[in-house]
């Protein structure tokens, strides 16, 4: 055996389709097996995009539209006060330091870039000082009477 000897396995190998090369290759002849007609068999069609139906109105202009995304609304991501006191029980926050928004990311209950508001969900027992973006007026009545402080982030 020496390596000019050698083939392919058999059935492994095909000849390519020779398009366009007139009625006797077998290939259409004329249409080159692009059928007759149409958008599809003109040269150039590869450049039409996916979404492109032929004229018709588009999926995306044919329905309807509604509401209004405010480009400047402000989202936060909302930690209840149970939430707070159970993670204080794990011992994953400490309650006697405050809980600032690098405290709250080591925990894993915010990521780098969140806006945090506290809601009022739950009941507090312990005195906690939190600093963070925004509180509803249920979670500062009731941070305040268990003996905590509140300190309001600016939006930056």
């Amino acid at each position: 055996m020496n390596l000019s000897t050698l083939k392919p396995a058999k059935g492994a190998t095909r000849r390519n389709k020779r398009l366009g090369r007139g009625v006797g290759s077998g290939k259409g002849g004329h249409s080159s097996t692009r059928g007759n007609k149409g958008q599809k068999s003109r040269t150039g069609n590869h450049r039409m995009p996916s979404w492109f139906e032929g004229g018709q109105m588009p999926l995306q202009r044919r329905i309807p539209k509604f509401g209004f995304r405010n480009p400047n609304r402000v989202s936060y991501k909302v930690l209840n006060l149970a939430q707070l006191e159970a993670h204080i029980e794990q011992k994953t926050l400490d309650a006697d330091a405050p809980i600032t928004l690098e405290v709250l990311i080591e925990a894993g209950l915010i990521r780098k870039n969140d806006r945090v508001k506290i809601l009022g969900d739950g009941e507090l027992t312990t005195a906690l000082n939190i600093e963070v973006h925004a509180f509803s007026k249920s979670a500062e009545a009731k941070i305040q009477a268990a003996g905590g402080t509140i300190t309001r982030l600016s939006a930056n």
